[in-house]
């Protein structure tokens, strides 16, 4: 017999629930374990922050543009990034109408600082089908201020991944207590 719901069983199920389920933005890489913040967490905690960064990525899928509310894309970031123990560095990857496609955290390094491939990045944002990108990486120290290597590495990415027609929009540098925006300080 196939596992399938009935069409009946499928009326029962509340629209937004239905709904919820379609639009969840894929997030690959995730860290889940020994080495995330949320492994400290109870089993409650953790859920009531899964819910949260669904809701989260349900609504940077349903948007026109993320650039229409950062802080939204911030907060998706923080949650996923902002307390672990230590360095990732992730994209947000967008389609041609900045919408969300797809969150992927792609290195894990050391307490003070991760290796991050270009070749890599370019390869997930042909993959993901992306016109543009938001980079971002977490200061477990809590410094939200850019180091030089920060700059080097964005503009390394920005001019690899100009050679695929795939724009950078920021580098959100996250730390215990917020978050900083190199393209609102003029870093880009």
């Amino acid at each position: 017999m196939a596992n399938t719901i009935s069409p009946s069983l499928a009326k029962r199920r509340p629209a937004a629930a239905r709904a919820c389920a379609q639009e969840a933005m894929p997030a690959y890489g995730v860290a889940d374990g020994v080495q995330s913040w949320r492994y400290g967490l109870r089993a409650r905690e953790r859920a009531t922050v899964d819910r949260a960064l669904a809701i989260l990525g349900r609504h940077l899928r349903a948007l026109g543009d993320v650039l229409d509310c950062v802080d939204t894309v911030r907060d998706y970031l923080a949650l996923r990034l902002g307390a672990d123990p230590c360095e990732r560095f992730a994209v947000v990857y967008l389609d041609s109408q900045h919408r969300a496609i797809a969150y992927e955290c792609h290195f894990t390094g050391t307490l003070t600082q991760t290796s991050v491939y270009p070749r890599e990045i370019v390869a997930a944002a042909l993959k993901h089908g992306a016109a543009a990108v938001i980079l971002a990486h977490n200061h477990p120290s809590g410094s939200l201020r850019p180091s030089r290597a920060d700059e080097l590495l964005t503009a390394t990415l920005k001019g690899a991944l100009a050679l695929v027609d795939v724009r950078v929009l920021d580098h959100i540098i996250l730390g215990g207590k917020g978050s900083c925006s190199m393209a609102e300080h003029g870093l880009m």
